[in-house]
């Protein structure tokens, strides 16, 4: 059985995956992934969403999702997504974790693993 809090203590989290890696594989930190994170962080920050209560904007090492790499993953949702741009970042960021509406053209696919 799974209890959720009524008071947690922030709204929303999104991970960005910033995982490098070393042997030639593909990995999301290939794709730009800290300046998509430094972005959201700045747009979070910008909108006053930052905070207790809103919406914390955290690394992550590798997320087991490299073929739809760069991803971010929203909880407590768990919600998948794949980004290109600023713009997509500031998508997720207007729609999900300001308003808490899914953008299902970011979504990854399901089955999409390493």
């Amino acid at each position: 059985m799974t209890t959720e809090n009524p008071n947690p203590f922030f709204k929303r989290h999104i991970f960005f995956c910033l995982n490098e890696r070393k042997n030639g594989e593909t990995s999301c930190a290939q794709h730009n992934a800290q300046a998509a994170f430094d972005h959201c962080k700045h747009r979070i920050k910008q909108l006053g969403l930052a905070g207790p209560g809103q919406v914390r904007v955290n690394k992550a090492g590798c997320l087991d999702r490299c073929a739809g790499g760069p991803v971010v993953v929203v909880y407590p949702e768990g919600t998948w997504y794949t980004y290109v741009d600023q713009s997509d970042i500031d998508e997720i960021v207007d729609a999900h974790l300001d308003k808490g509406q899914v953008v299902t053209r970011l979504l990854t696919p399901e089955q999409l693993g390493r």
